[in-house]
Formats: C-alpha cells, structure tokens, sequence
C-alpha cells in the first residue's frame, strides 16, 4: 500500500505539470527567442514557447521576495517586466493555452503574485485588442468593479471629438484596485457626460490621483494592497468605442484566463500533499491524494478543452466557455483546498509560511467567482441551447 502510494504521488505530479510545461508565445520582448527562431525556419512556435517556458520557470525560481509584503511584490512584478516575460502569446491567436500555463505557473510561484501579473498581462491583452498605444516598461491595471459608492466620470476636453484616443478628465473614485501603488498606469471603467460606459486609461503618478489602501484589511490575499482610488481632474485618454471593454471578445477570454491562476494555487497546494505521501506513505494521505488528482485532471481537461475552443472560435461569444472553465476549476481549488488541509494537517498550515499563504489567499482569489449567480447564469445559457446532445456527448 505504501509503495502504491508513492507511485501514485510521482504519476500524479507528472500528469498535473503537463498544464504547465510549456507556456509563452513570443512577442517583442523576448527578442533572443525570436532570433533562434529567425535564424532556424524549422524551429516552431512550440519549439519556441518552450524556451520561454524555461526563461519564465528560471526568473521565478530565482526570485527572492517577501510574499507578504505589498512593496516587494510591486518590484517582483516590476522585475519580471523588464525581463520582458509579462508578454504572453495573445488570448484566441492559436497559443491561448500557453497563456493559460504562463499564468498557472506565476501561481505556483505566489498568488499575490499572479493576481498583479494577471492584471497587467489582461490590460495589455486589452490595449492591443482595441489598438491603444502601451508605454514602454509600464505596468497596468485594469479596474472594472462597480461599487455603488464608487463611480467615476470621463469629460472630454473637446465633445466634439470623442474617438479613441480622445483626452479626457477624470473625476470620481474606484474600490478593488489591486496593487495599484505598485503600478505605473490603469484601465479604468468610467462613465461619461452622456452617460455611456468608457475605457480610460491613465497614469497612476500624476497630481489628480490619489491610492489608498485605508480600508484594505484582507489577511487572504493581503499583499495584493487593494486600493481606493480617488480621481480629481486626472488626465487620462479614451480605450475602444462607447461600451468597447464589455462588448467586446476578448473580455470572456480573459475572464475565463482567472481559472488558469486558481489551477496554479490548487497545483502548489497538490505538489505539497505528494510530497507529504512521498515522506510518510499512509492510506489516508493517499486517499486525498486521489481525491485531488481527480480534481485536477478534471479542471486541467476543461482549462484544455477551453483553450481549444476560443482558439478555434475566436470571434464569437465565449460567455458560457469561460462560466464553465471558472466554476469547474473553482469546484476543483476548493476540493483540494479541503483534501490538502485533512491530508497535511496543521503542521505546514503554521510552519510553512509558503503553504499557509496559500490556503489563506486561494479561497479570497476563489471569491472573485461570483458563485450560485454564475452557476444560475450557465444554466441559463445551457436551457436556452436546446441541445443536449451535442453539447453533452462524448
């Protein structure tokens, strides 16, 4: 039973890894992969993602930050864009899978982490979607959330001019805005004086803008340092046409793209349960040990079977996609969440800082599923399909 349990573990752990083994596309940034490639028409953009794969996995491991900490987490963030390793393949171009794995695996590395590398990687997926200009070495954020008590508006400078690109000013305010003291420049969801819905992006270092972090008390996700932001007179500049940043297809792409970051929380959390079996074979361990794989090659089959999907139907609505691909990999991190804690015990949930990190931040970053109202939404989706079979069939 004992050496059973140990195969297991080591079959385990290769098949998860197989999410993560190959990521990253190349982009200006990554210019000496570019130049192999270049040089040698036969290498191919697998060849290629692997290579910046391994730069990725080699900057991470050799990171040394204090996860705990808002400000090293800033500077992390900012390290692994000028190492450029923050430009991804693009969401729906044919690598959006490697995407996915670039950000499962900044997850295992840390969740705060991940939570600004996402950010950022998403505004820059973004810009370039709805064809805006992206400073050099900029960091982003993109701040969406519609609190009732914290709306904001755009004014245009000229009303007769309102194309993209069009200056405007801001006024009002934003809550959930994650690590915004460590980022150069925002997106920013905004009405304007008619009352539609914009995309703003701005700088975040300039005298109309002011962050705080007063009313952030979160011990999950803790070094994320949401923010409040305040706008009085902030300048900034129109993304996209009226209602661009809802409407358009990559906003479900990236939607679906979170799930790729719970996968890698629920990976690091998995690794340390094979690890534990691997120490200390035991028929319980064990058992939560399968119970996690389960979890796993299930969520990793959807994240796959999503990426597949979007790549191959890149102009179309992938709202139910993306719902599906969240709440089955939630349903997943929030099944090893409870099998890793039973199999592991309190021990490493107060003597490994990384692990107990892990636990506490992985079910906040869960919350940004919104739960039975996406469930009612797919099954709304679902009914309205009338196809069953199809949609269902192996």
């Amino acid at each position: 039973m004992n050496q059973q349990a140990v195969i297991f573990g080591d079959r385990a752990e290769r098949s998860w890894r197989a999410l993560d083994a190959r990521a990253l596309r190349p982009d200006s940034a990554v210019a000496d992969a570019q130049a192999d490639g270049a040089r040698d028409a036969s290498v191919s953009e697998s060849e290629i993602a692997l290579r910046l794969d391994a730069r990725l996995a080699s900057a991470l491991e050799a990171l040394i930050f204090d996860a705990g900490d808002p400000t090293q987490v800033g500077r992390t963030l900012s390290s692994l864009v000028e190492q450029g390793l923050d430009v991804l393949p693009k969401p729906a171009h044919g690598q959006t899978l490697a995407r996915w794995r670039a950000l499962s695996r900044v997850a295992q590395r840390d969740l705060g982490l991940v939570k600004l590398y996402e950010g950022h990687t998403d505004a820059l997926a973004i810009l370039d979607e709805l064809g805006s200009d992206i400073p050099t070495k900029s960091r982003w954020g993109v701040f969406a959330a519609e609190a009732p008590d914290f709306q904001s508006r755009a004014t245009f400078d000229d009303p007769l001019s309102q194309a993209p690109g069009a200056p405007v000013t801001l006024h009002g305010a934003k809550a959930w805005c994650s690590g915004a003291q460590s980022l150069t420049h925002a997106l920013i969801t905004c009405r304007d004086n008619e009352r539609g819905h914009r995309l703003v992006a701005l700088s975040l270092d300039q005298p109309g803008v002011r962050i705080s972090t007063s009313n952030w008390h979160a011990v999950g996700m803790a070094a994320t340092a949401s923010a409040d932001i305040t706008f009085d007179h902030a300048r900034g500049w129109v993304v996209g046409e009226p209602d661009a940043y809802l409407s358009r297809y990559g906003f479900w792409h990236g939607g679906a793209g979170i799930a790729a970051c719970w996968y890698g929380g629920a990976l690091k959390l998995a690794k340390a349960v094979v690890a534990a079996v691997r120490r200390t074979p035991d028929a319980h361990r064990a058992a939560h040990l399968g119970a996690i794989d389960v979890a796993l090659r299930g969520a990793a089959a959807g994240l796959r079977d999503a990426a597949d999907w979007v790549d191959a139907h890149p102009e179309e609505d992938a709202m139910h996609v993306a719902l599906r691909t969240r709440l089955l990999v939630e349903q997943a991190a929030t099944s090893v969440i409870e099998h890793a804690g039973r199999s592991l015990g309190a021990g490493p949930l107060c003597r490994d800082a990384d692990i107990a990190r892990c636990m506490a931040d992985l079910p906040v970053f869960l919350r940004q599923s919104h739960a039975e109202r996406d469930l009612a939404m797919l099954g709304e989706l679902h009914a309205r399909e009338r196809n069953d079979d199809a949609q269902w069939c192996l």
